[in-house]
């Protein structure tokens, strides 16, 4: 059984990660800007489907590991620790563009649905973003490490898609905001960077 301290800590950090606009956050918005709000929330659902196969790759995937070799599970686990700090760093180093406009063409509720589907599980970095992201927070002590991983994956994909579904509802304002305030976006990198590292070093610090 995951224990309660962790999976609150776990909750706290995707809520950070989720309710900080980030690049599934823009083209919902975008979505809804331009197709309206319904085309918005079946965008976000749909990038939370692609996130729900994300996370069933890494429990397929990383389940077989521990089951294999607890040694080679903890060298991944630091793996994910180090690329999640390279992610942190480039998200503070780069200028994300705001990409929020309400000139895309308009589309179907279906269409966006498919859409984002497609691009969530086509998207590499979101593949190595949970196989680096959900062992952090595992604990073989607690119990079968596939049910802690989908605990934890389900517990993301269902907090990412309240997020896009608040997003897509407050468009208009909120991509007006985006637009008028580059200083918005530049601060969002910082402090998903910020995020990134500091679950990145969690791990060696817990277990000194």
């Amino acid at each position: 059984m995951i224990d309660p301290t962790t999976l609150i800590t776990y909750t706290l950090i995707v809520l950070g990660f989720v309710f900080i606009p980030g690049p599934a956050t823009m083209l919902t918005m975008a979505r809804a800007a331009s197709s309206g709000t319904k085309a918005g929330i079946a965008t976000g659902a749909g990038i939370a489907a692609g996130d729900l196969f994300h996370t069933t790759m890494a429990i397929v995937g990383l389940s077989a590991v521990i089951a294999t070799s607890a040694l080679l599970f903890s060298v991944i686990k630091y793996a994910g620790a180090v690329f999640l700090i390279y992610l942190g760093i480039r998200a503070m180093l780069d200028k994300a563009p705001l990409g929020v406009t309400g000139d895309a063409p308009s589309i179907s509720v279906g269409r966006a649905f498919r859409q984002a589907v497609l691009t969530e599980m086509l998207n590499p970095k979101t593949a190595l973003f949970f196989l680096a992201f959900l062992p952090q927070f595992v604990r073989p002590e607690h119990g079968a490490i596939a049910l802690q991983l989908a605990v934890f994956g389900v517990v993301f994909v269902l907090l990412g898609l309240l997020s896009t579904v608040v997003f897509a509802v407050g468009a208009g304002r909120l991509g007006n905001l985006l637009r008028h305030h580059p200083a918005v976006v530049r601060w969002q990198g910082k402090v998903v960077g910020t995020i990134y590292c500091a679950v990145g070093v969690r791990l060696a610090l817990q277990e000194r």
